[in-house]
């Protein structure tokens, strides 16, 4: 077996600020090749942040077999295609969210890596970091008794006049519950044992370009759980959670647990622990780049052979549980999941 694996990064999008550093820092990976759509964009890049090679086009870096895994951060409606055809070529690929759009294109990706026998997650960085896996540790501990309910939002201002935003262009899947909405959602369902929602109901605003500006919605867990989230690229920026139980309530400062922007380094995170009584304590997470965590854990899915933290199976509870929002909204009904 290699002792590391060769990075190559689909496109040079602005998420690749967060990737870059760790790739670069970890003694099992090299970050080697970088492609654009134009020669010139890819070498600029690639000069910028010492990559050795530049590629004019994706089917170059793909084909590379210098390359072991892909880092696809391409618009969303651009995932599946890309994610596939890397594979094909017998390419691991860490694929930005949300991976996929649809349930057919979901069932080509599983297809693919079934057949091919390679390694594929979707990037959700947070499910990564320390900080989930407290949050997890004292549900099942009992600290919080049985759990009722799930609060999550995630919100920022894009501006009205920056109309080409890929963000709101809904040709390539736009839209704030795509965008960042995507996180509240993942963020329930992973605290619900992975299992998407049996029902879910959804309010959204949408926007002259006919995506949803903001996105409201409340979700029902087989064991009674509700989760409602929220999010929005119309309001001042905010992110944060709280789970309320029986016995207590845990309020979480920010649930993605990283830096305020990619790129910037990480900071200490704050969980606040409230019992009945009112008797309240604050517990410290470690300051962890979660994207940084992303990339040791495909190391140990390539060289070590374990299994991917964000497996497909939870990415399909994802993807149900978004579709069924989206439906939601647009017909002003409840939908059930089943």
């Amino acid at each position: 077996m290699p002792k590391k694996i060769r990075w190559g990064l689909l496109s040079t999008a602005w998420i690749n600020v967060a990737m870059v550093g760790p790739m670069h820092r970890s003694n099992r990976s090299e970050l080697v090749a970088v492609a654009s759509r134009t020669l010139e964009k890819s070498r600029a890049f690639a000069v910028k942040n010492n990559i050795p090679k530049a590629y004019g086009n994706y089917e170059e870096l793909i084909e590379d077999p210098e390359v072991d895994v892909i880092y696809n951060p391409l618009p969303n409606t651009l995932h599946a295609e890309w994610t596939i055809r890397s594979v094909k070529a017998g390419k691991h690929v860490m694929c930005e969210k949300p991976m996929v759009t649809t349930l057919e294109e979901l069932q080509a990706v599983e297809a693919a890596v079934l057949k091919h026998k390679v390694t594929v997650f979707e990037a959700v960085s947070f499910l990564h970091h320390p900080q989930i896996y407290k949050i997890r540790q004292m549900i099942k501990a009992g600290e919080l008794g049985d759990v009722e309910l799930i609060s999550c939002w995630d919100a920022f201002c894009l501006s009205p006049e920056d109309l080409t935003n890929i963000r709101l262009n809904p040709k390539l899947a736009g839209g704030s519950l795509w965008d960042v909405g995507v996180y509240p959602n993942a963020f329930a369902i992973a605290l619900a044992d992975g299992n998407p929602p049996e029902e879910v109901w959804a309010q959204q605003i949408v926007g002259p370009t006919q995506v949803d500006l903001t996105l409201i919605g409340q979700m029902r867990f087989a064991n009674n759980l509700v989760a409602q989230i929220s999010c929005g690229m119309r309001s001042p920026g905010r992110r944060g959670a709280r789970i309320i139980g029986t016995q207590g309530m845990l309020v979480v400062l920010d649930h993605l647990s990283g830096a305020e922007w990619p790129g910037y380094p990480p900071k200490l995170g704050c969980l606040t622990f409230s019992d009945v009584k009112g008797n309240k304590k604050n517990i410290e997470i470690p300051a962890v780049d979660a994207y940084e965590a992303e990339v040791k854990t495909m190391e140990e899915c390539i060289l070590d052979g374990t299994k991917p933290i964000v497996s497909l199976d939870l990415s399909r509870s994802f993807l149900k549980s978004v579709l069924a929002l989206y439906k939601s909204a647009r017909t002003k009904k409840v939908v059930s999941l089943h």
